[in-house]
């Protein structure tokens, strides 16, 4: 059977097309992006903009497109940050059912985390170990402690992407004054979130290279850094997945792109359109955690929490009965 599982993302939505081995590996069929910025205009008074949801509804139809063509048996679409807080959730999430007929799950920030980690699982090589993973979004990023298989803890952050833009960068190229209120509010999240892990009884430096753990990063954010650190002229996901990133050129890669113009940006050949102006504060976001646990290096995935889905659906796991398909 082909299943497809759609991520409805504050920034992008995604769409994954694949066949599962009978050892459970998954094959991809299709995989499709859409930078729709669903949470751009976002307030916490009228909720999702009209012209963001148009937009991803608009994408959504196409997806569906593209499902009834490869013959999907199975549909699973979930929807995190920015869907989980708006006021107006059900009225996006009726007009989607009604214009495509795809049902939409709404999950929470420590179930992304955890299908997140399966996806990040599938892919990653090596022995299983202590890992660290960062998942940056548009509307939060989430932070997975794991040990092999096993999540030990999982922290959803309100620290997305698509706020942090609209909130600090107004200038082209943004000002030495909003680059740092960007910086310390991101700093200010982290901080917090190495208090959140002290509260639960999770060391912090538990996590980090001298407690023998390893940095793994996912979402757009994180393989988008791995292309332009490769200059890749076409996103290629086999040199993508396990590609190892070093702190000293996210750190330089950062400076370089805060220093250039909106167009500037738009015309570095891997640098997803759409996702110009959001780079500069995912890039912080990566470069901060990175010297908030002591990482000098970041193994990079480019599967999580699409992938995530279809293995926990296709083990049995409370996704696979809980989700809604066609």
């Amino acid at each position: 059977m082909k299943y497809a599982s759609i991520d409805i993302g504050t920034n992008t939505l995604r769409l994954l097309i694949a066949e599962v081995s009978p050892d459970g590996t998954l094959k991809p069929l299709a995989y499709r992006r859409a930078i729709t910025r669903l949470g751009g205009g976002y307030t916490e008074t009228s909720g999702i903009d009209e012209g963001a949801a148009k937009r991803s509804v608009a994408a959504l139809v196409q997806f569906k497109k593209e499902i009834e063509a490869l013959g999907v048996g199975l549909v699973f679409s979930t929807a995190t940050s920015v869907v989980r807080r708006a006021r107006n959730r059900d009225s996006f999430i009726s007009e989607v059912e009604r214009r495509t007929g795809i049902k939409v799950r709404v999950i929470e920030g420590d179930e992304e985390a955890r299908l997140s980690l399966l996806g990040v699982l599938s892919v990653i090589e090596g022995a299983p170990q202590k890992r660290l993973v960062v998942d940056i979004g548009g509307g939060s990023t989430e932070f997975i402690a794991a040990e092999g298989v096993l999540m030990k803890g999982a922290w959803s952050m309100e620290m997305g992407v698509v706020h942090l833009t609209e909130r600090h960068l107004r200038s082209d190229p943004p000002s030495q004054t909003e680059a740092a209120s960007m910086e310390e509010e991101i700093r200010g999240v982290i901080k917090d979130l190495k208090g959140r892990m002290r509260r639960e009884g999770i060391a912090p430096q538990r996590y980090s290279p001298s407690g023998g753990a390893v940095f793994v990063g996912t979402a757009g954010t994180i393989t988008t850094l791995a292309a332009l650190d490769q200059n890749l002229d076409v996103y290629d996901r086999a040199r993508i997945n396990n590609y190892v990133l070093k702190r000293n050129s996210v750190l330089s890669l950062y400076r370089r792109l805060l220093s250039m113009t909106l167009k500037e940006r738009g015309e570095v050949l891997s640098l997803e359109k759409g996702r110009e102006d959001l780079i500069i504060p995912g890039s912080f976001v990566a470069l901060s955690a990175m010297e908030a646990f002591g990482f000098e290096e970041m193994l990079v995935s480019d599967a999580g929490l699409l992938e995530g889905i279809i293995i926990e659906r296709t083990s049995g796991g409370p996704a696979g009965r809980a989700a809604g398909g066609e």
